[in-house]
């Protein structure tokens, strides 16, 4: 792996969209031109919202001794890094990362939120050596509504095997399938230079 590489959940986030993204963005470095795009622009909008929310009730209701908030993290391990809103650190010992989502909780989980919130957890375990066995989200178009994720063993090594197939796009320039999605084709900013 190459040294100078570390990825970003957003970055797993675009390959589990298209893993073309990485393609086009990381290996030709054609931009996204994402400031165009309207839920890019809702998603940054998020950190406006959260300040509303009655952090102190949803911190008890979980348990938390400790936290910080905003905190740029990676892990040299791992070759990862980003900002979580959230490092919870427990009762029980473990900690946790917390995300907020501009988002309606729609009765599930997408793997999309697992894997950001495992990532959360690499890194939360590499830099603080503590135990991450779990994540929580809170869905602010839903009320503020909290889930709790748990972080396992199946988890952490998908996010591991996503990262080195990243990594291999990156590295190699390997051109690799679509998305099996075809309606996501119809709002990507690549969807003109994209061989079907």
């Amino acid at each position: 792996m190459n040294e100078n590489i570390s990825l970003t959940p957003s970055i797993v986030m675009e390959y589990l969209y298209c893993p073309r993204f990485i393609y086009y963005m990381l290996y030709l470095k054609i931009s996204q031109k994402e400031e165009n795009r309207y839920k890019v622009q809702i998603g940054r909008n998020i950190h406006k919202k959260k300040t509303r929310i009655n952090k102190e009730y949803l911190r008890k209701k979980i348990g938390v001794k400790e936290k910080l908030l905003d905190k740029k993290i990676f892990s040299k391990k791992h070759k990862i890094h980003g900002i979580v809103d959230e490092i919870l650190f427990l009762d029980d010992g473990t900690a946790a990362p917390l995300d907020y989502k501009f988002a309606k909780y729609k009765e599930r989980i997408f793997k999309t939120h697992k894997y950001q919130a495992a990532m959360y957890g690499l890194m939360i375990e590499d830099k603080y050596d503590i135990s991450v066995d779990k994540a929580f989200i809170v869905f602010i178009r839903s009320k503020n509504k909290l889930i709790e994720i748990d972080l396992n063993d199946k988890i952490y090594d998908k996010v591991k095997e996503i990262k080195h197939e990243i990594i291999k796009i990156i590295q190699k320039g390997i051109y690799p399938d679509s998305t099996n999605y075809k309606s996501r084709c119809q709002d990507c900013t690549y969807r003109n230079i994209c061989i079907k």
